[in-house]
């Protein structure tokens, strides 16, 4: 894999040796426009058409003639124009045209002025104010020009990006079709949701956040539920994922002490580096390749799963989904409360930002212990602490990243 496994690796420097390896690996599909919501565009959308078609007012009021105006006397209406319904009549000298926002404005108008800065007396109406050339129309193209890209390949279609491909008459769109990742979690000690727990036993809670999660993101996702420590039914786990999956995540097993069977299976398989990374929560992780699945190993503490997956998982499956990715908007906010911190790892400790009387705040969520799940549940942010930075007073500028689609 090229990676130095000894000490702690920086976020930084493992994000970058994962991304380095992955490329996208959806094939493209044609998908009807309603049924391509949440779906990654293949392929870059240029115009067919000028958006607006044609020239056409911005308000209620009258298409005039600026020449018309000079003498300062009142004009004759010459008609009305609406929205799907323009002028079509003649228009004499000392004349203007009632029209409405969205109409296209008749040929030789100058100007539209709104209603409310006129008179109207019966058909004359007189101009309370000197318009200037273009005032309030939207000229054609004015807003996307024929041949112009509107949106880029790797763009995920949300609510906002639809009606613009609708505004264009675009009926089908090319897509990628949706990454396929396996899961599974791995520990004799999880038992499932709704079944007694017998002693030393707990439930398998990481298998829903990741699912949650990767459905968040579009994902297909094959479940495999809870995997004993058992080599040939783990061996049998890993190779089913491998043959029906592009990806395959697990959580548990990647820590010192835990790692060594684990290690041995997928170093049969594939190719696997196991690190220490220089962050809290989250410092086992495991990345590598089975023959045919790239492969992520999570921390099995809950937290540490949730906060691997946001800040390492996310940006790898959006490249090998073929998504452009944006890294998480960063804000500076005044820490409310001391904060514990030891230098030596960037820490993502978990917070509630508000707005306080002279800016942003932050405060603690309480416990920030990786296995306190409810930690991150009353959170709406991370407070992310430099690697080196140690406790940090009240009253102190942090940087908070506020928790994006992924864990609201």
């Amino acid at each position: 894999m090229g990676f130095d496994t000894s000490g702690l690796l920086p976020l930084s420097d493992a994000l970058q040796g994962m991304l380095e390896q992955l490329a996208c690996c959806c094939d493209t599909e044609q998908l009807p426009l309603p049924e391509a919501l949440g779906r990654i565009l293949a392929d870059d959308i240029a115009s067919p058409l000028s958006v607006p078609p044609f020239d056409n007012s911005a308000m209620d009021g009258y298409a005039v003639r600026l020449a018309d105006l000079a003498a300062g006397t009142p004009l004759i209406m010459a008609g009305k124009a609406f929205a799907g319904q323009p002028y079509q009549g003649e228009w004499p000298a000392g004349h203007c045209v009632r029209i409405m926002t969205g109409a296209p404005v008749p040929a030789g108008t100058d100007a539209v002025v709104m209603q409310e800065e006129t008179r109207a007396d019966g058909e004359r109406i007189t101009f309370l104010c000197q318009p200037v050339p273009g005032q309030n129309i939207r000229r054609a193209g004015s807003d996307m020009a024929k041949g112009a890209c509107v949106l880029g390949a790797g763009t995920r279609l949300t609510p906002r990006e639809m009606p613009l491909l609708a505004s264009l008459g675009i009926a089908t769109v090319s897509v990628r079709r949706p990454l396929r990742v396996a899961i599974f979690s791995t520990g004799d000690e999880l038992k499932p949701v709704g079944t007694p727990l017998a002693h030393g036993d707990i439930y398998d809670s990481n298998r829903y956040g990741v699912k949650a999660m990767l459905a968040r993101l579009g994902c297909d996702c094959l479940d495999l539920g809870i995997q004993p420590d058992n080599p040939d039914l783990l061996r049998a786990a890993f190779i089913r994922a491998d043959q029906e999956a592009d990806v395959l995540i697990t959580t548990g097993g990647v820590s010192v002490g835990e790692a060594d069977f684990t290690k041995q299976l997928l170093d049969e398989l594939g190719e696997i580096g196991f690190w220490k990374l220089a962050i809290k929560p989250g410092k086992p992780f495991a990345f590598g390749r089975l023959p045919h699945a790239w492969f992520f190993g999570l921390p099995g503490n809950p937290v540490s799963a949730m906060v691997t997956f946001d800040q390492l998982v996310q940006p790898a499956l959006a490249k090998l989904a073929g998504q452009r990715f944006e890294r998480p908007l960063q804000l500076q906010a005044v820490a409310a409360e001391p904060l514990k911190k030891s230098p030596g790892r960037l820490d993502f400790q978990r917070g509630i930002l508000c707005q306080g009387p002279s800016g942003l705040e932050v405060r603690s969520t309480g416990s920030q212990d990786s296995a306190v799940f409810s930690s991150l549940s009353r959170a709406n942010c991370y407070i992310v602490l430099e690697r080196e930075r140690g406790r940090v007073a009240a009253g102190e500028t942090v940087t908070v990243e506020p928790f994006g689609g992924l864990l609201l």
